[in-house]
C-alpha cells in the first residue's frame, strides 16, 4: 500500500504514514442535518490534537470551518448510521455504505455527529484506523504533551496571519483562561520573553510566558511545602529524590524499582534528549507532575474487574437507567437509539424500553401521553445488540414497560429472538437452581424484565395498574398534559408552563422551556449569563480602555477637559488625561497641566505593516496608545517648548453621586431593611461595598427575595461579570431596560422619599403576591424550608422522636409557634418526628439549597383543585397567537385563574378534559378503574421471561417467603418510605435474594434525579436514574460505578448480609472500623472559563454515604479573579467516616458570581475505598462526569484508622 523506502533510509511505521496522509487531508463529502451535503477537505492537525475541515482550496493557510477535539471523540462507526444520511436520502444513495463513517463526539450525554463519505474504501479505512489510534493516544498523552497541545490551540486562535501575538492579543487571551492581572504586570512578563523587543512573540516565547504565569519559582513552597526535602539544589528533582518522594509521601509500592521510575520519567517528558540513564525533573516539571493525571487521586488498580463475580446477581449493585430512550425532559424531548448506545458504553447494565403500539404492527418506544418523539422497537434492540458488550461483558437487563396489544407483543417476542439469538437468556442457567445465577455465568447475555403469565395460563391476563396518589403530578396517570400560558405578573408577558391534569387536580410547573429537537444549537444556550451584555461596539479590547487616565469621548470635548484639569490642578504639573479626539475621528488627544495652565497635544496615528502606530513626536512610534502613555509616564515628553513627565491621571467623574438611586452611606443591612418594606419586583438602590473600596453593590428585589449584585470598579470601568460600562449611570440606565437577574429589570429606584411613602405594615414572612393566582396555591411554594445540622448524637426516647447522629442534616424543620424546645423534621426516611432544638444549629438557606438537585418540588409551581370548579372558554382576538383563554374558578377561591392556548382546537380539548374531570372528581376511585384498560400478556413474550419476572409488590405475600426469580419496582417516594423507614431490616433480607428496581417520580418532567444513596445503602440493586441529566445524583452514580473496572456490577459489602447490620446506625456496622480522612486543598489549575465573568473559585468538599457520615460540607475561601492558577495556602478539613464502603468523597469547584450565588465550574467524586494517599491531583469533570481539559486541584490526603469518642449528651 505504501511505497517502500530506499535502503538505508529506515522504515516509517504504517501508523505514522497513515497519520501523515491524514494531516495532508483528503477530499470527503460532509453530510449535515442543517444543509445539503458538501465537499470538504478533512484533515488532522496533530500538534493541536484536532480534527478539522474546510472548503477545498489551494491556499497555504486554509480557513477552517469546523474543528473537533480528538479527546471528545467517543466512537467512530462504520456505515451510514446517522440522521444526517437519513435527512438527504437521494444524495446518500449515491454514496456507497462501505465508504461512509460517522464520528460521535461531545462532552455531554447527547453526542454530536459528524457524518462523512470518503472517496474510496481505502481512504475510509485510513480514517477509521488513524482516528481510533489518535483518540487513544490523545487520551493517554502525558501532561506536558496535553499542555503543549492546548497552548498550540490558543496560540493559533490568536495569531491571525502574522504567526505571532502581541500584548493586545494576550490581554484578550487572559479572560479566556479565567485569569486577571494588571496590564502593567502583563507587560512586564511580556517584555521578559520579548527579548528582541519587537512587540510580538512567536510560539516558543508564548510557551515561556505561559510558564511564567502559572509557575512562580520564588513561591514554590506555596505549592509544595516539602520541596527542600526532595530537591537539594531547589532547581531539579533527581531520580533518587523522586524515588524517595514516591516512597515516603505517596506510599507507592512500585517506587522500590528504580528502573520503573526511570521509564516513567521518560514517558512523562517525551523528550528524546532527556532519555538518559539518570533523567531528572525541573521544579516546574515536578509541579506539573503533581497536577497531572499521572498523579491522580484515583487508584488505577480499580480500573479492572477485581471483585468476585461468581456470587448471585442479587448480591450486586447494578448500574441502571430510567427511560433510557430520552435525550432530555420527560415531555417533549427527542427519543433516540443513540441514547441506548451512550448508556451502554457508559457501563449501564439495566436499561428501560417503554413500548407502545405503532402502525403496521410495528411496536414503538417513546414516553406515552407526551410530545416525545418515537423510535422503532426493532431499531432499539439492534442498537442494544451492537453496543451491549463493548464496555462490559456482564449481562444487560432490559426493563420492558409494555403498553402494547397482544399482536404487537408477539412481534416484540419474535424480534427479540431473531436479533439477539443466543445472546437472549431464554431458559434457566441451571434447572435445579435455588438462587439467581452469577454475573460471571451470564456473561454476554441479555435478560428480560417483564410480567409473566402464571404456569398453564394462555395469553389473556388482567394486570395490576399502579394506583398512584393523585396528589402528585405524574405523567403515568395523566388525563391530559401539555403546554399552556400564564401571564407574568411583572412584565405582563404570557409565558409557557407545562400542565398536567389528573383525576382531581391541574398541576403546572414554573416557567417552562421545551427541549425540542434542536440538537445542533444546544451548546451554551442553557448556561448563558444571567445578566445581558450591552450590544455596543465598544473597542474594549484596547489596552488603554480601562485605564483611569482615559476619559473616552467627553461631551464638551476640549472645554470639559480644561474644566477637569483646573479642578484637579492641585495634583501638580504632569496631571493629565487622554480623550477621544473630536476633530480627528479615531485619534486621541492628550491634555495635561503645566505651569498653571492646560496644554493639549494631538496623539497622531499611522498605518505601518497593517498595524496602527501611535506617536506624539515624529519618529518615536508605539504599537498602542497604552504603550505611548506608559512610556511618557517614565520618560519625559521633550519638545522645543517644554519637557514634562506625565504624573497623576485626572480622576474619573462620579456622575452617579447625584442620582436618586445612589445611597452613599447605606449599609447592606440598611438596604435590606428598606427593601423589605417595598414589595415591588425590580425595586433597587446602589451603595458602596462595605468590603471593598473598589466595588459597588446593587441591592434589589427579585423572585420574592432581596438580592445583591456586585459591581467592580476596574480602572475606570464598572464591571458586572464580564460586562463593562464607562459609568455607573450608564450601567443602571442599561439594566432599567434590560433584565439584570433572570427576567427582572431595575424598575423602581428606592429613594428616601420612596421609603417614607411606601411603608408597608406586613410581616416579611407572609409572601407577597402580584399574581392572579388564587389562594388555593400550595403555600409551601413560597415558604422557605428550614434545615438544621446536628451538633450531637441523639437516640429517640419515644416512638414519635427522631434519632440522628452528629453532623446529620435534618430537613423540612417545623418550629412550633410557642417557641418550644422540641422541633419536628425529616431525617433518614422518618418524616416530621420530634427532636430537641438544643441538639442542632440552624443552617442558612444558602448553605443547604445550593445543590439539592434531587428535590421533588423542583418543578411544580402550583395546582388547582378540580372538584366543583367552574370552567369557561373566552375569546380575545386582540391577542394574536394566544387569543383563546380558559378561565378556571375553583370552588375554594373567588379569583379566577386564566390560562391561554395557541389554537381553538387545543382550547376545546383542554376545556372538555377539565370539565370531564370536574364532573367525575367526587368518584375518583371508580372513574380511575373505569379508565384502566385490560392489560394482556402474549404467551410468546411470557415464555422468554426467566429471572426478572415483574410483580406488584405485596408485603404480606413477600413475608411468606422470597422468590428469587421475581422482582418489583418502586417509585422513589414509596421506596424511601418502605426501605429506608418502615421495613429496613426486612428489605435488607429481601435484597439478598430478590431484585428491586427504583425509578424517579413521575413529577420529574425535567428529568431531574433523586438522591440514590439511601436506596443503595438499603440494598436495592437497580436504582434507576436519568442518565441524560448532568446533576449531582447522576455524578454520584457515575463515581460509584467507576469502581470494579466500570463493568456496571458492584459486589455489596459482606456486612450487609449480617443480621445486626443497620444502614442508619453507626453502632451496627459489624466488623467495620471508622477512619479519619484529612484533606489539604493546596492549589488549582485551568478551571474552565466561567460564562459569568472571570471566576473567583472556591472548593467544597463533602462525604456522601451513610446518613451518619453525610451532611458536612467544608468550604475553602474564595480566590478572587483567578481560575487559572488559584492557591489556597493549605486549607485543611477533616472527616470521621464510620462506614467507608458506603462513602463517596466529592470535590466541587464553584464560582461566586456578582449576585453572591455559587455557579458550578467542575466536580470530582470518588468512592472512598478507591483513592490513594499523599500529594494527589484531583482531575475535575463537568456536570456529565466528562473530563475538563487540564482542570485539576492539588490536594494532600491521609486516611487513618480511628476511634470515635463522640457520644450523645
Amino acid at each position: 500500500m505504501f511505497p517502500q523506502l530506499p535502503n538505508g533510509l529506515g522504515y516509517i511505521p504504517e501508523m505514522e504514514q497513515i497519520i501523515s496522509q491524514l494531516e495532508r487531508g483528503t477530499l470527503v463529502t460532509k453530510f449535515s442535518w442543517r444543509k445539503k451535503p458538501e465537499s470538504k477537505t478533512l484533515c488532522i492537525r496533530r500538534e493541536t490534537r484536532q480534527l478539522m475541515w474546510t472548503r477545498p482550496t489551494s491556499s497555504s493557510k486554509p480557513n477552517y470551518e469546523g474543528t473537533i477535539d480528538l479527546s471528545e471523540i467517543k466512537e467512530v462507526r462504520l456505515g451510514k448510521n446517522s440522521k444526517d444520511f437519513e435527512k438527504w436520502p437521494d444524495e446518500a444513495k449515491l454514496k456507497e455504505t462501505k465508504k461512509c463513517f460517522v464520528i460521535f463526539y461531545g462532552s455531554e450525554f447527547k453526542l454530536r455527529v459528524l457524518s462523512i463519505a470518503a472517496l474510496s474504501e481505502e481512504e475510509r479505512r485510513l480514517w477509521v484506523k488513524g482516528l481510533n489510534y489518535l483518540v487513544k493516544d490523545t487520551l493517554n498523552a502525558s501532561y506536558p504533551i496535553q499542555v503543549q497541545s492546548w497552548l498550540r490551540r490558543e496560540f493559533y486562535e490568536m495569531e491571525g496571519s502574522r504567526e505571532t501575538v502581541n500584548l493586545k492579543d494576550l490581554k484578550s487571551f487572559l479572560p479566556r483562561i479565567n485569569y486577571k492581572i494588571p496590564t502593567n504586570r502583563l507587560r512586564e512578563i511580556f517584555n521578559e520573553v520579548d527579548t528582541r523587543r519587537r512587540g510580538e512573540i512567536g510560539f516558543d516565547d508564548f510557551t515561556t510566558l505561559y510558564q511564567k504565569m502559572i509557575f512562580d519559582e520564588n513561591n514554590v513552597s506555596e505549592l509544595f511545602d516539602k520541596v527542600r526535602d526532595y530537591s537539594a539544589n531547589l532547581k531539579h528533582v533527581t531520580l533518587q529524590e523522586l524515588q524517595k518522594f514516591l516512597q515516603i509521601e505517596q506510599m507507592d509500592p512500585s517506587a522500590s524499582n528504580k528502573e520503573t521510575i526511570r521509564n516513567f520519567v521518560c514517558d512523562f517528558l517525551k523528550d528524546p534528549q532527556r532519555e538518559v540513564q539518570e533523567p531528572y525533573l525541573t521544579i516546574a516539571e515536578f509541579l506539573d507532575f503533581l497536577f497531572s493525571k499521572q498523579n491522580d487521586l484515583w487508584d488505577e488498580s480499580k480500573n479492572s474487574v477485581y471483585q468476585d463475580m461468581t456470587r448471585p446477581l442479587s448480591h450486586y449493585w447494578i448500574a441502571s437507567s430510567h427511560n433510557t430512550y430520552l435525550t432530555g425532559d420527560q415531555f417533549s424531548s427527542e427519543s433516540s437509539v443513540e441514547a441506548y448506545a451512550r448508556c451502554l458504553r457508559m457501563g449501564c447494565r439495566c436499561i428501560e424500553l417503554d413500548c407502545w403500539d405503532g402502525p403496521d404492527c410495528t411496536p414503538y418506544i417513546f414516553h406515552g401521553h407526551t410530545l416525545t418523539t418515537k423510535i422503532k422497537f426493532i431499531d432499539v434492540i439492534r442498537t442494544i445488540k451492537e453496543h451491549a458488550f463493548i464496555t462490559s461483558e456482564y449481562p444487560v437487563i432490559l426493563s420492558i414497560e409494555d403498553n402494547c396489544s397482544l399482536p404487537q407483543q408477539r412481534k416484540m417476542a419474535n424480534n427479540l429472538q431473531d436479533i439477539f439469538g443466543d445472546m437472549l437468556l431464554a431458559r434457566p442457567f441451571d434447572k435445579n437452581e435455588t438462587e439467581l445465577p452469577s454475573p460471571y455465568n451470564l456473561r454476554r447475555k441479555i435478560i428480560l424484565k417483564h410480567k409473566k403469565l402464571p404456569e398453564g395460563q394462555e395469553d389473556v391476563m388482567p394486570a395490576f395498574m399502579r394506583l398512584e396518589s393523585t396528589d402528585n403530578m405524574d405523567l403515568r396517570n395523566a388525563v391530559k398534559s401539555g403546554e399552556m400560558y400564564i401571564e407574568d405578573p411583572v412584565d405582563k408577558e404570557w409565558m409557557p408552563h407545562f400542565f398536567v391534569l389528573n383525576n382531581s387536580k391541574l398541576f403546572y410547573t414554573s416557567h417552562y422551556k421545551l427541549d425540542g429537537n434542536n440538537s445542533e444549537k444546544e451548546e451554551d444556550e442553557e448556561d448563558s449569563a444571567s445578566f445581558a451584555r450591552p450590544n455596543k461596539n465598544i473597542p474594549n479590547e484596547e489596552l488603554h480602555f480601562s485605564e483611569k487616565w482615559f476619559h473616552g469621548r467627553l461631551t464638551k470635548g476640549r472645554e470639559e477637559a480644561e474644566q477637569l484639569l483646573n479642578t484637579y490642578s492641585h495634583l501638580g504639573d504632569g496631571t493629565f488625561l487622554v480623550r477621544a479626539s473630536v476633530t480627528f475621528v479615531g485619534e486621541y488627544s492628550l491634555s495635561f497641566w503645566r505651569n498653571g495652565q492646560v496644554n493639549h497635544c494631538r496623539i497622531k496615528s499611522k498605518q505601518e505593516k497593517q498595524q496602527t502606530k501611535y506617536y506624539l513626536i515624529e519618529g518615536k512610534y508605539f504599537d498602542s496608545l497604552y504603550s505611548l502613555i506608559t512610556h511618557y509616564r517614565l520618560a519625559p515628553l521633550v519638545t522645543a517648548e517644554f519637557s514634562i513627565t506625565l504624573q497623576e491621571p485626572v480622576p474619573q467623574p462620579n456622575l452617579h453621586e447625584n442620582e436618586e438611586w445612589y445611597h452613599k452611606y447605606t449599609t447592606k443591612q440598611q438596604a435590606e431593611e428598606a427593601l423589605k418594606r417595598i414589595k415591588t419586583e425590580g425595586a433597587f438602590l446602589v451603595r458602596p461595598s462595605e468590603n471593598d473600596t473598589n466595588c459597588y453593590t446593587i441591592s434589589f428585589r427579585a423572585d420574592r427575595k432581596i438580592k445583591h449584585c456586585r459591581i467592580k470598579l476596574e480602572g475606570r470601568l464598572y464591571t458586572i461579570g464580564s460586562v463593562e460600562f464607562e459609568s455607573l449611570v450608564e450601567l443602571i440606565n442599561y439594566y432599567e431596560s434590560h433584565a439584570l437577574y433572570r427576567r427582572v429589570k431595575l424598575s423602581h429606584p428606592v429613594t428616601e422619599e420612596t421609603i417614607r411613602s411606601m411603608m408597608v405594615e406586613q410581616d416579611e414572612t407572609t409572601p407577597y403576591n402580584h399574581t392572579t393566582t388564587p389562594s388555593y396555591m400550595d403555600p409551601s411554594a413560597f415558604t422557605p424550608k428550614i434545615n438544621v445540622k446536628a451538633l450531637y448524637d441523639y437516640r429517640a426516647q419515644q416512638p414519635d422522636e427522631l434519632s440522628f447522629c452528629r453532623h446529620a442534616i435534618i430537613t423540612n424543620v417545623t418550629k412550633p409557634p410557642d417557641s418550644s424546645d422540641w422541633w419536628r423534621g425529616d431525617y433518614g426516611g422518618a418524616k416530621q418526628l420530634y427532636f430537641p432544638a438544643t441538639y442542632v444549629e440552624e443552617l442558612e438557606r444558602s448553605a443547604t439549597n445550593v445543590e439539592e438537585e434531587g428535590a421533588n418540588d423542583s418543578v411544580i409551581q402550583g395546582s388547582l383543585d378540580m372538584k366543583g370548579a367552574v370552567v369557561e372558554l373566552l375569546h380575545n382576538p386582540e391577542r394574536p397567537g394566544l387569543e383563546w383563554l380558559i378561565r378556571i374558578t375553583p370552588s375554594t377561591a373567588l379569583i379566577a385563574f386564566d390560562v391561554a392556548v395557541q389554537s381553538r382546537d387545543n382550547a376545546l380539548e383542554w376545556l372538555s378534559a377539565i370539565r370531564d374531570v370536574t364532573q367525575k372528581a367526587t368518584q375518583q376511585e371508580i372513574q380511575h378503574k373505569e379508565m384502566e384498560r385490560t392489560y394482556r400478556i402474549a404467551k410468546e413474550l411470557s415464555n422468554i421471561i426467566i429471572y426478572c419476572r415483574s410483580i406488584s409488590f405485596n408485603m404480606e405475600r413477600a413475608k411468606q417467603g422470597f422468590v428469587f426469580y421475581e422482582m418489583s419496582s418502586f417509585p422513589e417516594t414509596k421506596a424511601e418510605k418502605l426501605m429506608c423507614q418502615m421495613e429496613k431490616q426486612f428489605f435488607l433480607k429481601y435484597h439478598q435474594v430478590q431484585f428491586s428496581r427504583i425509578y424517579p417520580n413521575g413529577l420529574r418532567i425535567d428529568s431531574s434525579n433523586y438522591n440514590p444513596i439511601n436506596m443503595w445503602n438499603c440494598g436495592s440493586q437497580m436504582v434507576a436514574l436519568n442518565y441524560q441529566t448532568g446533576d449531582k445524583p447522576m455524578q454520584l452514580n457515575q463515581a460509584k460505578f467507576r469502581d470494579n473496572g466500570a463493568c456496571g456490577y458492584l459486589l455489596k459489602p459482606e456486612f450487609m448480609t449480617k443480621p445486626d447490620f443497620d444502614p442508619f446506625d453507626k453502632n451496627k456496622l459489624p466488623g467495620e472500623e471508622p477512619v479519619t480522612v484529612s484533606i489539604r486543598i493546596i492549589a488549582g489549575r485551568h478551571f474552565c472559563r466561567s460564562k459569568k465573568g472571570i471566576a473567583s473559585p472556591f472548593v467544597e468538599i463533602e462525604i456522601i454515604g451513610a446518613p451518619f457520615d453525610s451532611g458536612i460540607k467544608q468550604t475553602t475561601k474564595r480566590i478572587m479573579d483567578n481560575g487559572f492558577s488559584p492557591k489556597w495556602n493549605d486549607e485543611h478539613c477533616e472527616f470521621i467516616v464510620h462506614n467507608p464502603h458506603f462513602a463517596l468523597i466529592r470535590f466541587a469547584v464553584q464560582n461566586e458570581d456578582v449576585f453572591g450565588e455559587p455557579n458550578f465550574i467542575g466536580q470530582a467524586t470518588y468512592p472512598l475505598t478507591c483513592i490513594k494517599k499523599g500529594y494527589r491531583s484531583v482531575w475535575l469533570k463537568n456536570a456529565f462526569s466528562e473530563d475538563l481539559e487540564l482542570a485539576s486541584l492539588l490536594v494532600h490526603i491521609s486516611i487513618k484508622q480511628t476511634k470515635d469518642n463522640i457520644s450523645p449528651r
